[in-house]
């Protein structure tokens, strides 16, 4: 979403370059060193030849698999990573969870993605977790009326101050009955009022998403279809290519001169 596919968040904050993975809007962000293992692995047997960018694509694609989404999804390769970060400019590109659901709408349709292609990506809150600090707003010191009453009694249990330690292993996940699979359950709790972020309960009450969101919570795999087809837009943004970026040889540093 920021700017390119190009691995710029995996860079860490060294040599004059301030790392996005420092800004609010990433908070949460973890487990780099996974990349970075298959990085040494690829290094070590075809050197500068895969970049982190596809590295990324690539394993996102392979992780929907294990998660039993979509198909393998057929990713072009030949991405270049980028030189540089752009952490003063990830929250002009990434969607808040607060955000209305229009300007959510507008983002993604700024890189080609459809309304259609936005409801299927946000249903890539199917699995994972979100931290109290991301939830609290919704609890205290009055809850959110369109949280249903049982489950925000549940997260308030899982949440138990309005002012949680970022520190702190402290969340609650997006979905407690298929926790890791990616799969069309999101929808269904959404429309029966247990989405845990802003952004998840909007697009059953938004006119423009709302028709969306009850057909993937008919079909799984219509759900599914239209996932693969965003998440290939996504991956295809802006890619850098000959002498615009780089093959790094660590993730988490551009190449020394």
């Amino acid at each position: 979403m920021v700017k390119s596919c190009d691995a710029s968040l995996y860079l860490d904050t060294a040599n004059g370059l301030e790392s996005e993975k420092e800004t609010p809007r990433n908070f949460g962000m973890r487990n780099f060193k996974y990349i970075e293992t298959i990085k040494q692995a690829l290094e070590k047997e075809c050197p500068n030849t895969v970049s982190c960018a596809d590295i990324v694509a690539l394993s996102a694609r392979d992780g929907l698999l294990w998660l039993g989404g979509p198909i393998r999804i057929e990713m072009k390769t030949g991405r270049k990573d980028s030189k540089e970060t752009y952490f003063s400019e990830v929250e002009k590109y990434l969607p808040n969870h607060n955000d209305s659901m229009s300007s959510v709408l507008s983002r993604f349709q700024s890189i080609g993605i459809d309304t259609e292609g936005t409801v299927a990506l946000l249903g890539a809150h199917s699995v994972g977790r979100v931290h109290c600090v991301n939830l609290v707003h919704r609890l205290y010191p009055t809850v959110d009326p369109t949280i249903d009453p049982d489950y925000a009694k549940y997260l308030k249990g899982r949440c138990t101050s309005p002012n949680p330690d970022p520190e702190a292993v402290l969340y609650s996940r997006f979905d407690r009955e298929t926790t890791m699979i990616l799969d069309n359950i999101y929808y269904k709790n959404i429309l029966n009022k247990k989405g845990l972020l802003i952004v998840d309960q909007e697009l059953v009450t938004d006119p423009n998403t709302s028709p969306f969101v009850v057909k993937m919570a008919a079909d799984n795999n219509y759900f599914h279809q239209q996932f693969a087809r965003a998440m290939l837009i996504l991956s295809e943004n802006n890619p850098l290519i000959g002498d615009q970026g780089e093959i790094r040889k660590v993730c988490r540093y551009v190449n020394s001169a």
